[in-house]
């Protein structure tokens, strides 16, 4: 293969866990070089690794193509603009930045330095999630009628990260667990025809929202609810899809953050495969009023599968199937004013 050079901007949880051993593992790519301004940790697990004191030096290397920019949410903008005007591609955390005009600039400017602007919405191959897209593309459901996707976690305590917590551009739970139910359901729904956004502030001590949710209405009424909050001690089913021939739900029981934080690697054999026990729930009503219940096991969940996406788009130009407008309908969604609780 014709390999890409690819530097990451940080070699914290993002770069250590989602991204290197993706890099790593994919023969079209070489992971050449990361920024570790203090700690340098990067070579204990990658020893051919270039670690650079700084962002300058990475992007001064006329080795690197690609560039990850993994670094805190209000960076993101400043950051891609640099690593585009040094010529080279930009793959870009969620939130890719933090609005939709900063969405369009950087759109602009790879079009002018003939360089692609690539959102990282890994997400998307969430083995729970794929299970959801396989039921709907089976039409078994019916005309959907309402959807609900959630991601609950039960953190009282403030992140130490400050960056997280001040009221700066892309903080708060809008901005970090928003971006992946929102681009949900936009690849499966595409834009909503109206939107309703609501958020809260609940921990002792919080200055950003740890609550949210979006009502999204779309055609034929179909309505969807996207809802996220630091304060769900007994998580609700994370996936729940009524239509007009039956219902399903599921869990959130995606692997691969547990196993990559594991050390589990994406060329294991269990990578990214649910344990037993956690199918979803498949209801289907027949024309008598009679219910059937059906276990639904999930597909294999692979992040792996973006870094594919991501080699062939650069290599070969094949459309890379998150799009920028998608990104920038998910930017208009988190920055619309808010009835706040």
């Amino acid at each position: 293969m014709n390999s890409i050079q690819t530097g990451l901007l940080a070699y914290g949880m993002s770069g250590k866990v989602f991204h290197a051993p993706f890099l790593a593992a994919h023969p079209g790519f070489v992971l050449r070089a990361v920024t570790e301004r203090h700690q340098k940790q990067a070579q204990q697990d990658y020893p051919n690794l270039i670690s650079y004191d700084g962002v300058e030096a990475l992007l001064a290397d006329p080795e690197i193509e690609l560039i990850v920019v993994n670094t805190p949410s209000n960076t993101h903008f400043d950051l891609a603009r640099q690593v585009l005007q040094a010529g080279k591609h930009v793959l870009i955390e969620k939130p890719l930045v933090t609005s939709s005009a900063e969405v369009k600039e950087l759109e602009e400017l790879g079009q002018r330095m003939n360089r692609h602007v690539l959102a990282y919405q890994n997400r998307r191959w969430d083995s729970d999630f794929q299970s959801v897209k396989q039921v709907i593309d089976s039409g078994q459901l019916g005309q959907l009628i309402e959807v609900h996707f959630r991601f609950d976690r039960y953190k009282t305590a403030l992140n130490t990260k400050a960056f997280k917590e001040t009221p700066i551009p892309g903080s708060g739970l809008v901005y970090d667990l928003g971006p992946h139910l929102i681009d949900q359901a936009i690849s499966l729904f595409g834009k909503p025809t109206f939107s309703r956004k609501t958020t809260g502030m609940f921990r002792p001590g919080s200055q950003v929202p740890d609550y949210f949710s979006f009502h999204l209405h779309y055609p034929n009424s179909l309505q969807v609810f996207l809802t996220s909050s630091l304060l769900v001690a007994q998580p609700q089913a994370s996936f729940v899809l009524h239509g007009t021939q039956g219902s399903f739900s599921k869990a959130r029981t995606d692997v691969q953050e547990t196993q990559l934080q594991q050390g589990i690697v994406p060329q294991d054999a269990a990578y990214g495969l649910e344990a037993p026990g956690q199918e979803g729930v498949l209801t289907l009503a027949s024309a008598d009023g009679q219910f059937t219940t059906h276990s639904y096991p999930a597909p294999k969940g692979d992040y792996m599968q973006l870094f594919k996406a991501l080699y062939q788009t650069i290599r070969n130009g094949i459309p890379y199937p998150i799009k920028l407008e998608e990104i920038r309908w998910q930017m208009e969604l988190l920055e619309q004013n808010d009835d706040t609780l």
